[in-house]
């Protein structure tokens, strides 16, 4: 390898550090304290080796891991947007892919090609792969508003069913965390953590 892709890849080092101040409407297990997009990719990453044997389909562990660590990286240049947010649609894609090539655009071409192939396959989610690290992505938010007694339901006045229409995504991945998953609502509900929309 030569010195100028060693120099690229050192820039997309460099870039990939503004990850770190992303700031997330989610926050840590049992605290006030929002969490960045850094901190959710590694959860998610270390999340898929621990629960790998829940996937509904064989999967190549290291492939998902990748798209993890990569997958929130556009939001550099895009930003996070709420899963729950009414006025902007989640899925820009346009934006995002346009962050893609410029900040995986950052390394050498065969790389950059990888990488963006990569973060492709995990938004069109198609694969057992990329179906599965999706189940990461919308399992460990839930989580972590559970563990806060409502969290982001409750200070954006999110409903059951929004909550069932966005994380059953889940099951595409896991049935089994989806079973769990959907426990975890309903109990949610009954605790009054989480309300419907006939609740008040």
């Amino acid at each position: 390898m030569s010195f100028e892709q060693l120099r690229k890849q050192v820039d997309f080092i460099h870039e990939i550090d503004k990850v770190k101040y992303i700031q997330r409407k989610t926050k840590l297990f049992n605290s006030n304290r929002n969490e960045n997009d850094a901190e959710h990719s590694w959860h998610l990453a270390v999340m898929a080796i621990v629960l790998s044997g829940h996937a509904n389909e064989q999967i190549d562990v290291l492939r998902v891991i990748k798209m993890l660590l990569i997958h929130d990286v556009v939001e550099i240049d895009a930003g996070d947007i709420f899963l729950y947010d009414a006025t902007q649609n989640h899925t820009n894609t346009d934006a995002e892919l346009r962050a893609a090539k410029r900040i995986f655009g950052l390394l050498p071409q065969a790389q950059a090609e990888e990488f963006i192939a990569i973060w492709e396959e995990f938004e069109v989610g198609i694969t057992p792969e990329a179906k599965f690290a999706r189940s990461m992505d919308r399992f460990e938010p839930l989580l972590q508003n559970v563990s806060n007694n409502g969290g982001t339901w409750k200070e954006f006045n999110v409903k059951y069913d929004k909550v069932i229409e966005k994380k059953g995504v889940i099951k595409e991945g896991s049935q089994k965390l989806w079973d769990f998953a959907k426990e975890l609502i309903d109990k949610s509900v009954d605790k009054g953590i989480l309300l419907k929309a006939e609740q008040q």
